[in-house]
C-alpha cells in the first residue's frame, strides 16, 4: 500500500439511540454523507451500535450486520471506517474496536480495562494485547474509553505516530476526559484523536461530546462542542517527525514491561 504524508482524520459525534444497531448504522451514515469531502479515515464512537452497555443478550459475531455493513461503508466511501462494538465469540463477548479498510482489511483491539464501575467487567471479557497496526505508513494505536485512564498501559514505545480513543464518555467526568487526551498526546509525542457522543443513554446518563484531534504538542487541530457533528483536520507525518526530532523526549522515556 502507498504510503501516505498525510491523513485527513475526520470524527464523527453522534448521538446513539439506545439498543438500535440498525437505526444508528444508519444515523452514521448521515452523518458520513454530510462530512464535507473525502475523508481518509472515518471514527465513530464507542459502541455506536447500541450504546454502551445497551447491547441484548443475543450478540452478533464478527460475521454479523455491523462488520458486514462497515466493510460497505469503507469501500464506498474509500476510507478507513473505524470504532468499537459488542462482538460475541466462543471466548465470550468482548469491546471490540474495529479497523476496517477500504480494501476490506480489519484489525482488531477488544477493550483491556473494562470499566467495573458501570459493571461492565462483568458482562465483556477484557482483551490482553495491545495493538499497534499499520497504514499507509502511518503506525495507529486504538484504544477504548476507560484506556484513557491508564498512562502505562497507552505510553508510546516510540512504535506509534496516532492514538485513537473512541469513548462513551459521561458529563460529570468531562473534564477528565479532555484533561487527559491532551496529557496522551503531550507525554507520547503523537497525534491523539478522541472520539465521544453526545445525548442521553437508556439508563439516563448524558454524553457531553467534546471529540477532538490533539497534535504532538497538546495543540487542538479539531474539536466539536456538545452537539453532533463531524469535525476533520489533516495530520502530516512529516511534521510529527520534526517535531520529535527538534524536541527528541522520548529518548529519555524510562523503559518498563507489563504484567498481567
Amino acid at each position: 500500500m502507498t504510503e501516505r504524508d498525510t491523513l485527513e482524520i475526520g470524527l464523527l459525534q453522534a448521538e446513539l439511540k439506545w439498543r438500535e444497531p440498525g437505526a444508528n448504522r444508519d444515523h452514521l451514515q448521515g452523518l458520513l454523507d454530510g462530512a464535507g469531502g473525502h475523508l481518509d479515515v472515518a471514527i465513530l464512537p464507542e459502541t455506536f451500535t447500541t450504546g454502551f452497555l445497551g447491547d441484548p443478550g443475543e450478540t452478533e459475531g464478527m460475521d454479523g450486520e455491523t462488520v458486514a455493513w462497515m466493510k460497505t461503508m469503507a469501500a464506498d466511501y474509500e476510507c478507513v471506517l473505524a470504532g468499537s462494538a459488542v462482538i460475541g465469540t466462543p471466548e465470550g463477548r468482548f469491546n471490540r474496536f474495529l479497523w476496517v479498510e477500504p480494501d476490506g482489511g480489519l484489525v482488531f483491539y477488544d477493550k483491556r480495562h473494562l470499566f467495573a464501575f458501570a459493571g461492565e467487567h462483568k458482562r465483556y471479557r477484557a482483551g490482553n494485547d495491545r495493538v499497534v497496526l499499520q497504514y499507509r505508513g502511518w503506525r495507529v494505536m486504538p484504544q477504548i474509553c476507560y484506556d484513557l485512564r491508564f498512562p502505562v498501559w497507552c505510553r508510546s514505545r516510540s512504535d506509534y505516530d496516532l492514538c485513537i480513543f473512541v469513548a462513551n464518555w459521561p458529563s460529570p467526568r468531562v473534564d477528565a476526559w479532555s484533561t487527559l487526551l491532551k496529557a496522551r498526546s503531550i507525554e507520547n509525542q503523537c497525534y491523539v484523536a478522541g472520539v465521544n457522543r453526545v445525548g442521553v443513554d437508556g439508563k439516563g446518563n448524558r454524553y457531553p461530546g467534546q471529540s477532538v484531534l490533539h497534535d504532538a504538542v497538546g495543540a487542538e487541530l479539531a474539536r466539536l462542542d456538545d452537539q453532533e457533528g463531524v469535525a476533520r483536520a489533516e495530520i502530516s507525518l512529516a511534521q510529527l517527525r520534526a517535531t520529535r526530532s527538534e524536541l527528541p523526549f522520548l529518548a529519555d522515556a524510562d523503559a518498563f514491561e507489563l504484567n498481567g
